[in-house]
């Protein structure tokens, strides 16, 4: 028996419309990323990277390879998996009569899609304890866009995603502030999702509370140190 490949992607664009790229992740069976690719689109919309980011994965994969796509977008994931045969029917018209979106890339897809094992799986994007496929397509997309070059690699190159912000606890008025005065706010503080190095040169583990240090991210204590 085949086990299944499981690969996420992910497309970005910095203004939506502006500059677009799209990225894909290629993982094992037990998930541990193998290798991935990345490109850019030129101006372009966040839906036309998020469909180019699946059609270069289904390109790259084997057919006859059962195949986990992750992904963060609904609208590429409903449109190949609920709209895509009533658009058919209805000659490449939506519900309200109007011409479907992107449609030679929604085309190219169905073809890649036919006759193949391929199951979607929807995920959350930009999560504390989110899919690390994704967080890691969702970074190369990003770069991609905002670089305008293409990329790519094994697993000893991957991108390593942003920390993403845990959820902050409403601030409170401190006891004897004035009355309407503002909320007092603690530093931003996330526990990081990969490990990392602070700017003071000590290492922070994955799971452990960090916050920006100048351009970077590092080890709270470090973002009060002087100048």
């Amino acid at each position: 028996m085949v086990e299944r490949v499981i690969g996420a992607c992910d497309g970005a664009a910095k203004g939506n419309p502006g500059p677009a790229g799209w990225a894909f992740v290629l993982a094992d069976p037990s998930g541990a990323p193998q290798r991935w690719q990345a490109g850019p689109l030129g101006h372009s919309t966040n839906n036309i990277g998020e469909l180019t980011a699946l059609e270069r994965l289904l390109t790259a994969t084997d057919p006859d390879t059962p195949l986990e796509v992750r992904l963060d977008s609904t609208y590429t994931r409903d449109a190949v998996t609920k709209w895509l045969p009533g658009w058919k029917r209805k000659g490449w018209r939506t519900a309200g009569g109007k011409p479907v979106a992107n449609r030679e890339l929604i085309e190219r897809i169905d073809e890649l899609l036919h006759g193949r094992d391929v199951v979607f799986v929807h995920v959350p994007a930009h999560q504390v304890d989110g899919d690390p496929l994704n967080a890691i397509a969702d970074k190369a997309a990003s770069d991609a866009a905002r670089t305008q070059r293409a990329g790519g690699g094994t697993a000893a190159d991957l991108p390593v995603p942003d920390p993403v912000a845990a959820p902050q606890p409403r601030a409170t008025r401190a006891a004897g502030s004035p009355a309407g005065g503002r909320p007092l706010r603690s530093p931003r503080t996330l526990a990081a999702r990969f490990p990392g190095t602070c700017p003071c040169s000590r290492p922070y583990a994955k799971g452990d509370p960090i916050t920006r240090v100048g351009k970077t991210w590092g080890h709270p204590e470090c973002a009060k140190a002087p100048a």
